[in-house]
Protein backbone atom coordinates (compact mmCIF):
# COMPACT_ATOMS: atom_id res chain seq x y z
CA UNK A 1 0.00 0.00 0.00
CA UNK A 2 3.03 2.21 -0.01
CA UNK A 3 2.79 5.46 -1.78
CA UNK A 4 -0.80 5.65 -1.37
CA UNK A 5 -1.55 9.19 0.66
CA UNK A 6 -4.23 8.20 3.78
CA UNK A 7 -7.37 9.76 2.59
CA UNK A 8 -6.54 6.84 -1.00
CA UNK A 9 -6.13 3.82 1.18
CA UNK A 10 -9.54 4.88 3.17
CA UNK A 11 -11.05 5.24 -0.14
CA UNK A 12 -9.37 1.92 -1.12
CA UNK A 13 -11.02 0.22 1.86
CA UNK A 14 -14.38 1.74 1.24
CA UNK A 15 -15.16 0.96 -2.30
CA UNK A 16 -17.61 -2.63 -2.87
CA UNK A 17 -15.01 -4.53 -5.05
CA UNK A 18 -11.57 -3.65 -2.52
CA UNK A 19 -13.41 -3.58 0.88
CA UNK A 20 -13.83 -7.29 2.04
CA UNK A 21 -10.72 -9.79 0.85
CA UNK A 22 -12.07 -12.60 2.47
CA UNK A 23 -14.56 -14.83 0.16
CA UNK A 24 -13.84 -18.55 -0.06
CA UNK A 25 -13.29 -20.37 -3.29
CA UNK A 26 -16.64 -21.39 -3.37
CA UNK A 27 -17.85 -17.53 -3.43
CA UNK A 28 -16.81 -16.73 -6.74
CA UNK A 29 -18.79 -20.62 -8.24
CA UNK A 30 -21.82 -19.23 -7.53
CA UNK A 31 -20.91 -15.77 -8.41
CA UNK A 32 -19.79 -16.57 -11.97
CA UNK A 33 -22.90 -19.02 -12.02
CA UNK A 34 -25.68 -16.04 -11.80
CA UNK A 35 -23.51 -13.87 -13.65
CA UNK A 36 -23.49 -16.37 -16.80
CA UNK A 37 -26.59 -18.07 -16.48
CA UNK A 38 -29.45 -15.53 -17.75
CA UNK A 39 -32.81 -16.07 -18.38
CA UNK A 40 -31.51 -16.75 -22.03
CA UNK A 41 -31.17 -20.42 -21.18
CA UNK A 42 -34.93 -20.38 -21.66
CA UNK A 43 -34.24 -19.20 -25.08
CA UNK A 44 -32.15 -21.72 -26.05
CA UNK A 45 -34.04 -24.80 -27.67
CA UNK A 46 -35.63 -21.56 -30.11
CA UNK A 47 -32.13 -20.54 -30.89
CA UNK A 48 -31.26 -24.09 -31.71
CA UNK A 49 -34.62 -24.43 -33.95
CA UNK A 50 -33.23 -21.51 -36.08
CA UNK A 51 -29.60 -22.48 -36.43
CA UNK A 52 -30.25 -26.46 -36.82
CA UNK A 53 -28.85 -29.11 -34.97
CA UNK A 54 -25.00 -29.03 -35.89
CA UNK A 55 -24.47 -25.85 -36.24
CA UNK A 56 -26.40 -25.26 -32.85
CA UNK A 57 -24.27 -28.26 -30.35
CA UNK A 58 -21.28 -26.81 -32.48
CA UNK A 59 -21.63 -23.30 -31.61
CA UNK A 60 -22.89 -24.33 -28.22
CA UNK A 61 -19.95 -26.25 -27.07
CA UNK A 62 -17.33 -24.11 -29.21
CA UNK A 63 -18.44 -21.15 -27.12
CA UNK A 64 -18.35 -22.97 -23.70
CA UNK A 65 -14.84 -24.00 -24.91
CA UNK A 66 -13.71 -20.77 -25.89
CA UNK A 67 -15.23 -18.63 -23.27
CA UNK A 68 -13.63 -20.76 -20.20
CA UNK A 69 -10.46 -20.39 -21.86
CA UNK A 70 -10.35 -16.37 -21.89
CA UNK A 71 -12.02 -16.87 -18.18
CA UNK A 72 -8.51 -18.51 -17.96
CA UNK A 73 -6.68 -16.02 -18.90
CA UNK A 74 -8.31 -13.03 -17.06
CA UNK A 75 -8.02 -15.38 -13.86
CA UNK A 76 -3.89 -15.78 -14.79
CA UNK A 77 -3.85 -12.15 -15.35
CA UNK A 78 -5.19 -10.61 -12.19
CA UNK A 79 -1.97 -10.63 -10.73
CA UNK A 80 0.97 -11.36 -12.86
CA UNK A 81 2.60 -8.28 -11.98
CA UNK A 82 4.28 -9.47 -8.63
CA UNK A 83 2.51 -7.05 -5.42
CA UNK A 84 -0.30 -5.67 -7.65
CA UNK A 85 -4.23 -6.73 -7.80
CA UNK A 86 -5.92 -5.90 -10.97
CA UNK A 87 -9.18 -5.39 -9.11
CA UNK A 88 -11.23 -4.46 -12.15
CA UNK A 89 -11.31 -5.53 -15.93
CA UNK A 90 -10.32 -1.31 -16.71
CA UNK A 91 -7.20 -1.57 -14.33
CA UNK A 92 -5.95 -4.57 -16.70
CA UNK A 93 -7.08 -3.26 -20.12
CA UNK A 94 -4.57 0.25 -18.10
CA UNK A 95 -2.13 -2.22 -18.06
CA UNK A 96 -2.05 -3.45 -21.18
CA UNK A 97 -2.95 -0.71 -23.30
CA UNK A 98 -2.04 2.69 -21.04
CA UNK A 99 -3.75 4.42 -18.53
CA UNK A 100 -6.03 6.89 -21.04
CA UNK A 101 -6.34 3.85 -23.86
CA UNK A 102 -7.27 1.17 -21.47
CA UNK A 103 -9.90 3.12 -19.76
CA UNK A 104 -11.50 4.34 -22.75
CA UNK A 105 -11.72 0.82 -24.72
CA UNK A 106 -12.67 -1.08 -21.41
CA UNK A 107 -15.22 1.17 -19.84
CA UNK A 108 -17.55 2.16 -22.92
CA UNK A 109 -17.92 -1.70 -23.11
CA UNK A 110 -17.99 -2.91 -19.75
CA UNK A 111 -20.86 0.04 -18.80
CA UNK A 112 -22.57 -1.51 -21.74
CA UNK A 113 -22.71 -4.85 -20.83
CA UNK A 114 -23.58 -4.08 -16.90
CA UNK A 115 -25.77 -1.44 -17.21
CA UNK A 116 -27.08 -3.27 -20.62
CA UNK A 117 -27.34 -6.28 -18.23
CA UNK A 118 -29.19 -4.68 -15.39
CA UNK A 119 -32.28 -3.09 -17.68
CA UNK A 120 -32.66 -7.06 -18.99
CA UNK A 121 -32.73 -8.10 -15.51
CA UNK A 122 -35.36 -5.52 -14.78
CA UNK A 123 -37.50 -6.34 -18.24
CA UNK A 124 -37.37 -10.15 -17.43
CA UNK A 125 -37.88 -9.74 -13.99
CA UNK A 126 -40.82 -8.23 -14.40
CA UNK A 127 -41.95 -10.05 -17.17
CA UNK A 128 -41.35 -13.34 -15.39
CA UNK A 129 -43.86 -12.30 -12.45
CA UNK A 130 -46.29 -10.55 -14.76
CA UNK A 131 -46.32 -14.72 -16.12
CA UNK A 132 -46.44 -16.33 -12.62
CA UNK A 133 -49.41 -13.54 -11.78
CA UNK A 134 -51.54 -14.26 -14.95
CA UNK A 135 -50.58 -18.63 -14.91
CA UNK A 136 -51.50 -18.47 -11.35
CA UNK A 137 -54.50 -16.49 -11.30
CA UNK A 138 -55.43 -16.67 -15.60
CA UNK A 139 -59.27 -14.73 -14.72
CA UNK A 140 -58.24 -11.88 -12.86
CA UNK A 141 -58.08 -8.59 -14.05
CA UNK A 142 -54.85 -8.15 -16.35
CA UNK A 143 -52.08 -5.74 -15.04
CA UNK A 144 -49.33 -3.65 -17.29
CA UNK A 145 -46.06 -4.87 -17.47
CA UNK A 146 -45.13 -1.41 -16.20
CA UNK A 147 -46.35 -2.27 -12.42
CA UNK A 148 -44.61 -5.35 -12.32
CA UNK A 149 -41.33 -3.93 -13.39
CA UNK A 150 -42.02 -1.82 -10.76
CA UNK A 151 -42.16 -4.29 -8.50
CA UNK A 152 -39.06 -6.14 -9.33
CA UNK A 153 -37.39 -3.03 -9.09
CA UNK A 154 -39.04 -2.38 -5.67
CA UNK A 155 -36.54 -5.70 -4.27
CA UNK A 156 -33.63 -3.94 -5.48
CA UNK A 157 -34.21 -0.29 -3.83
CA UNK A 158 -33.50 -2.74 -0.69
CA UNK A 159 -31.10 -4.89 -2.31
CA UNK A 160 -28.45 -2.65 -3.21
CA UNK A 161 -28.02 -0.91 0.00
CA UNK A 162 -25.45 -4.19 1.18
CA UNK A 163 -21.83 -3.00 0.69
CA UNK A 164 -19.53 -5.28 -0.62
CA UNK A 165 -19.64 -8.02 -3.28
CA UNK A 166 -19.23 -10.50 -0.14
CA UNK A 167 -22.38 -9.42 1.71
CA UNK A 168 -24.49 -10.33 -1.24
CA UNK A 169 -22.55 -13.83 -1.36
CA UNK A 170 -26.11 -15.12 0.17
CA UNK A 171 -28.07 -13.45 -2.40
CA UNK A 172 -26.07 -15.25 -5.28
CA UNK A 173 -26.13 -18.15 -3.92
CA UNK A 174 -29.91 -18.43 -4.21
CA UNK A 175 -30.20 -17.13 -7.77
CA UNK A 176 -27.30 -19.89 -8.54
CA UNK A 177 -29.92 -22.52 -7.08
CA UNK A 178 -32.47 -20.99 -8.51
CA UNK A 179 -30.83 -21.41 -11.92
CA UNK A 180 -29.95 -25.06 -11.57
CA UNK A 181 -34.11 -25.24 -10.24
CA UNK A 182 -35.73 -23.83 -13.61
CA UNK A 183 -33.17 -25.04 -16.19
CA UNK A 184 -33.58 -28.55 -14.92
CA UNK A 185 -37.55 -27.39 -14.54
CA UNK A 186 -37.68 -26.82 -18.39
CA UNK A 187 -35.55 -30.00 -19.22
CA UNK A 188 -36.99 -32.61 -17.72
CA UNK A 189 -40.51 -31.22 -18.14
CA UNK A 190 -40.04 -31.15 -22.07
CA UNK A 191 -38.41 -34.47 -21.93
CA UNK A 192 -41.71 -35.74 -19.85
CA UNK A 193 -43.74 -34.24 -22.43
CA UNK A 194 -42.06 -36.16 -25.38
CA UNK A 195 -40.90 -35.68 -28.80
CA UNK A 196 -44.23 -34.25 -30.44
CA UNK A 197 -46.22 -35.16 -33.10
CA UNK A 198 -44.89 -34.66 -36.50
CA UNK A 199 -41.92 -32.65 -35.26
CA UNK A 200 -40.07 -31.31 -37.59
CA UNK A 201 -36.12 -30.12 -37.41
CA UNK A 202 -36.26 -28.59 -40.16
CA UNK A 203 -36.02 -24.25 -40.56
CA UNK A 204 -39.46 -22.97 -39.83
CA UNK A 205 -38.57 -19.56 -42.12
CA UNK A 206 -40.32 -19.49 -44.80
CA UNK A 207 -38.28 -17.01 -46.91
CA UNK A 208 -34.63 -17.15 -47.05
CA UNK A 209 -33.97 -13.74 -45.54
CA UNK A 210 -36.11 -15.05 -42.57
CA UNK A 211 -33.68 -17.93 -42.51
CA UNK A 212 -30.63 -15.76 -42.55
CA UNK A 213 -31.90 -13.18 -40.34
CA UNK A 214 -32.82 -15.71 -38.03
CA UNK A 215 -29.78 -18.00 -38.00
CA UNK A 216 -27.48 -14.30 -37.09
CA UNK A 217 -30.05 -13.65 -34.53
CA UNK A 218 -29.34 -17.27 -33.04
CA UNK A 219 -25.64 -17.08 -33.31
CA UNK A 220 -25.61 -14.13 -31.03
CA UNK A 221 -27.97 -15.61 -28.58
CA UNK A 222 -25.56 -18.85 -28.33
CA UNK A 223 -22.41 -16.51 -28.12
CA UNK A 224 -24.52 -14.08 -25.10
CA UNK A 225 -25.28 -16.67 -23.01
CA UNK A 226 -21.46 -17.34 -21.87
CA UNK A 227 -21.47 -13.21 -20.82
CA UNK A 228 -19.81 -13.21 -17.45
CA UNK A 229 -16.63 -12.12 -18.30
CA UNK A 230 -16.94 -8.07 -17.13
CA UNK A 231 -17.46 -8.92 -13.60
CA UNK A 232 -14.55 -11.63 -13.63
CA UNK A 233 -11.86 -9.65 -11.85
CA UNK A 234 -14.39 -7.93 -9.78
CA UNK A 235 -15.24 -11.01 -8.01
CA UNK A 236 -11.53 -12.80 -8.11
CA UNK A 237 -10.74 -9.00 -5.89
CA UNK A 238 -12.77 -10.60 -3.36
CA UNK A 239 -10.38 -13.49 -3.02
CA UNK A 240 -7.41 -13.56 -0.58
CA UNK A 241 -4.08 -13.55 -1.54
CA UNK A 242 -0.79 -14.77 -0.72
CA UNK A 243 2.44 -15.18 -2.33
CA UNK A 244 2.03 -19.50 -0.98
CA UNK A 245 -1.59 -19.11 -2.14
CA UNK A 246 -2.27 -16.72 -5.21
CA UNK A 247 -6.11 -15.69 -5.48
CA UNK A 248 -5.81 -17.26 -8.91
CA UNK A 249 -6.09 -21.15 -7.22
CA UNK A 250 -9.39 -20.61 -5.58
CA UNK A 251 -10.80 -18.89 -8.48
CA UNK A 252 -9.73 -20.95 -10.82
CA UNK A 253 -11.38 -23.99 -9.07
CA UNK A 254 -14.44 -21.74 -7.90
CA UNK A 255 -14.52 -21.01 -12.00
CA UNK A 256 -14.47 -25.07 -13.09
CA UNK A 257 -17.15 -25.41 -10.59
CA UNK A 258 -19.39 -22.40 -12.59
CA UNK A 259 -18.24 -23.62 -15.71
CA UNK A 260 -19.73 -27.38 -15.23
CA UNK A 261 -23.10 -25.85 -13.68
CA UNK A 262 -23.45 -23.61 -16.64
CA UNK A 263 -22.90 -26.52 -19.08
CA UNK A 264 -25.69 -28.23 -16.80
CA UNK A 265 -27.60 -26.07 -17.15
CA UNK A 266 -27.40 -25.14 -20.81
CA UNK A 267 -26.70 -28.35 -23.19
CA UNK A 268 -29.80 -30.43 -21.77
CA UNK A 269 -32.15 -27.34 -22.18
CA UNK A 270 -31.01 -26.74 -25.53
CA UNK A 271 -30.51 -30.19 -26.72
CA UNK A 272 -33.67 -31.73 -25.27
CA UNK A 273 -36.20 -28.98 -25.65
CA UNK A 274 -34.93 -28.70 -29.21
CA UNK A 275 -35.72 -32.42 -29.64
CA UNK A 276 -38.81 -32.54 -28.06
CA UNK A 277 -40.75 -29.62 -29.78
CA UNK A 278 -38.74 -29.54 -33.49
CA UNK A 279 -38.91 -26.47 -35.05
CA UNK A 280 -42.13 -25.50 -33.03
CA UNK A 281 -40.53 -24.58 -30.13
CA UNK A 282 -41.19 -21.08 -28.71
CA UNK A 283 -39.09 -18.26 -28.06
CA UNK A 284 -39.12 -19.01 -24.36
CA UNK A 285 -39.47 -22.85 -23.77
CA UNK A 286 -41.57 -22.74 -20.68
CA UNK A 287 -44.51 -21.34 -23.08
CA UNK A 288 -44.23 -24.45 -25.31
CA UNK A 289 -44.93 -27.18 -22.19
CA UNK A 290 -48.24 -24.80 -21.23
CA UNK A 291 -49.04 -28.03 -18.49
CA UNK A 292 -49.18 -28.76 -15.83
CA UNK A 293 -49.50 -24.87 -14.71
CA UNK A 294 -48.26 -25.44 -11.06
CA UNK A 295 -44.86 -26.00 -12.37
CA UNK A 296 -44.42 -23.37 -15.02
CA UNK A 297 -45.78 -21.02 -12.61
CA UNK A 298 -42.97 -22.57 -10.13
CA UNK A 299 -40.38 -21.97 -12.70
CA UNK A 300 -41.78 -18.31 -13.52
CA UNK A 301 -41.06 -17.34 -9.94
CA UNK A 302 -37.50 -19.08 -10.00
CA UNK A 303 -36.45 -17.14 -12.88
CA UNK A 304 -37.68 -13.98 -10.80
CA UNK A 305 -35.40 -15.23 -7.66
CA UNK A 306 -32.85 -15.75 -10.26
CA UNK A 307 -32.50 -12.68 -11.69
CA UNK A 308 -33.14 -10.94 -8.26
CA UNK A 309 -29.16 -11.93 -7.67
CA UNK A 310 -27.93 -11.62 -11.28
CA UNK A 311 -29.07 -7.94 -11.09
CA UNK A 312 -27.23 -7.59 -7.99
CA UNK A 313 -23.73 -9.56 -9.06
CA UNK A 314 -23.62 -7.00 -12.32
CA UNK A 315 -24.76 -3.69 -10.59
CA UNK A 316 -21.88 -3.88 -8.09
CA UNK A 317 -19.09 -3.10 -10.40
CA UNK A 318 -21.49 -0.34 -11.55
CA UNK A 319 -21.58 0.83 -8.21
CA UNK A 320 -18.33 0.65 -7.44
CA UNK A 321 -17.49 2.82 -10.82
CA UNK A 322 -20.16 5.31 -9.85
CA UNK A 323 -18.56 5.61 -6.07
CA UNK A 324 -15.27 5.88 -7.14
CA UNK A 325 -16.09 8.50 -10.11
CA UNK A 326 -17.68 10.49 -7.24
CA UNK A 327 -15.04 9.94 -4.23
CA UNK A 328 -11.69 10.43 -6.54
CA UNK A 329 -12.48 12.67 -9.41
CA UNK A 330 -15.23 14.76 -7.91
CA UNK A 331 -13.63 14.65 -4.07
CA UNK A 332 -16.83 13.76 -2.39
CA UNK A 333 -16.56 12.04 1.10
CA UNK A 334 -16.71 8.82 1.05
CA UNK A 335 -20.09 8.30 3.01
CA UNK A 336 -23.58 6.36 4.01
CA UNK A 337 -25.61 8.84 2.58
CA UNK A 338 -23.45 9.59 -0.87
CA UNK A 339 -23.95 5.43 -0.98
CA UNK A 340 -27.89 5.83 -0.54
CA UNK A 341 -28.33 8.33 -3.02
CA UNK A 342 -26.06 6.78 -5.58
CA UNK A 343 -27.37 3.39 -5.53
CA UNK A 344 -31.13 4.22 -5.46
CA UNK A 345 -30.58 6.68 -8.66
CA UNK A 346 -29.10 4.10 -10.39
CA UNK A 347 -32.46 1.21 -9.89
CA UNK A 348 -34.35 4.16 -10.29
CA UNK A 349 -32.62 4.58 -13.53
CA UNK A 350 -32.82 1.10 -14.80
CA UNK A 351 -36.31 0.79 -13.87
CA UNK A 352 -37.52 4.12 -15.95
CA UNK A 353 -35.20 3.17 -19.20
CA UNK A 354 -37.08 -0.95 -18.77
CA UNK A 355 -40.47 0.40 -18.48
CA UNK A 356 -40.15 2.60 -21.19
CA UNK A 357 -38.05 0.16 -23.68
CA UNK A 358 -39.44 -2.81 -22.54
CA UNK A 359 -38.57 -4.61 -26.17
CA UNK A 360 -34.74 -4.21 -24.98
CA UNK A 361 -34.02 -7.82 -25.43
CA UNK A 362 -33.64 -7.08 -29.11
CA UNK A 363 -31.74 -4.21 -28.27
CA UNK A 364 -29.73 -6.18 -25.90
CA UNK A 365 -28.83 -8.68 -28.90
CA UNK A 366 -27.86 -5.61 -30.93
CA UNK A 367 -25.16 -3.34 -28.09
CA UNK A 368 -24.61 -6.68 -26.50
CA UNK A 369 -22.91 -7.67 -30.09
CA UNK A 370 -21.13 -4.89 -30.02
CA UNK A 371 -19.59 -4.88 -26.14
CA UNK A 372 -20.56 -8.79 -24.72
CA UNK A 373 -18.61 -10.23 -27.44
CA UNK A 374 -15.21 -8.32 -26.82
CA UNK A 375 -15.31 -8.57 -23.16
CA UNK A 376 -15.97 -12.01 -23.45
CA UNK A 377 -14.37 -13.69 -26.49
CA UNK A 378 -11.30 -11.31 -27.46
CA UNK A 379 -10.22 -8.46 -25.38
CA UNK A 380 -8.67 -11.10 -22.67
CA UNK A 381 -6.69 -12.64 -25.97
CA UNK A 382 -5.60 -8.98 -27.22
CA UNK A 383 -4.20 -8.35 -23.88
CA UNK A 384 -2.84 -11.30 -23.47
CA UNK A 385 -0.89 -11.03 -26.57
CA UNK A 386 -0.04 -8.01 -25.73
CA UNK A 387 1.26 -8.42 -22.51
CA UNK A 388 2.77 -11.96 -22.79
CA UNK A 389 4.13 -11.71 -26.29
CA UNK A 390 3.88 -15.09 -27.28
CA UNK A 391 6.19 -16.67 -29.97
CA UNK A 392 4.31 -16.42 -33.70
CA UNK A 393 3.07 -19.31 -34.66
CA UNK A 394 3.15 -21.37 -30.92
CA UNK A 395 0.29 -22.94 -29.92
CA UNK A 396 -0.78 -19.78 -27.82
CA UNK A 397 -0.58 -17.24 -30.67
CA UNK A 398 -2.55 -19.58 -32.68
CA UNK A 399 -5.23 -20.37 -29.85
CA UNK A 400 -5.51 -16.80 -29.27
CA UNK A 401 -5.75 -15.06 -32.52
CA UNK A 402 -9.07 -18.48 -33.35
CA UNK A 403 -10.58 -16.84 -30.65
CA UNK A 404 -10.26 -13.33 -32.24
CA UNK A 405 -11.29 -14.04 -35.40
CA UNK A 406 -14.30 -16.08 -34.11
CA UNK A 407 -14.97 -13.33 -31.82
CA UNK A 408 -14.92 -11.05 -35.11
CA UNK A 409 -17.10 -12.99 -36.55
CA UNK A 410 -20.17 -12.77 -33.77
CA UNK A 411 -19.68 -9.07 -33.66
CA UNK A 412 -20.02 -8.56 -37.30
CA UNK A 413 -22.83 -11.25 -37.32
CA UNK A 414 -25.22 -10.88 -34.54
CA UNK A 415 -25.75 -7.57 -34.31
CA UNK A 416 -27.57 -7.62 -37.83
CA UNK A 417 -30.52 -10.24 -36.72
CA UNK A 418 -30.63 -8.54 -33.65
CA UNK A 419 -31.71 -4.62 -35.57
CA UNK A 420 -34.16 -6.58 -37.58
CA UNK A 421 -35.36 -7.84 -35.00
CA UNK A 422 -35.72 -4.64 -32.95
CA UNK A 423 -37.26 -2.76 -36.31
CA UNK A 424 -40.22 -5.86 -36.01
CA UNK A 425 -40.65 -5.23 -32.25
CA UNK A 426 -40.95 -1.27 -33.21
CA UNK A 427 -43.63 -1.68 -35.50
CA UNK A 428 -45.88 -2.82 -32.62
CA UNK A 429 -44.94 -1.00 -29.94
CA UNK A 430 -46.71 1.82 -27.72
CA UNK A 431 -45.10 3.89 -25.33
CA UNK A 432 -46.12 2.60 -21.97
CA UNK A 433 -48.85 0.20 -23.03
Amino acid sequence: MEGKSEREVKIEEWLPINSDRNAKWWYSSFHNVTAMVGAGVLGLPYAMSQLGWAPGVTLLILSWIITLYTLWQMVEMHEMVPGKRFDRYHELGQHAFGEKLGLYIVVPQQVVVMLGGTIVYMVTGGASLKKFHDTVCPNCKKIRLTFFIMIFASAHFVLSHLPSFNSISGVSLVAAVMSIAYSTIAWTASAHKGVQENVRYSNAAKTTTNLIFNFLNAVGAVAFAYAGHSVVLEIQATIPSTPEKPSKVSMWRGVVVAYIIVAFCYWPVAIVGYWMFGNQVKDNVLISLEKPTWLIAMANLFVVFHVIGSYQVFAMPMFDMLESLLVKKLKFKPSTILRFVVRNAYVAFTMFIAITFPFFGGLLGFVGGFAVTPTTYFLPCIIWLKVYKPKRFSLSWYTNWICIVFGLCIIILAPIGALRSIILEAKTYKIYA
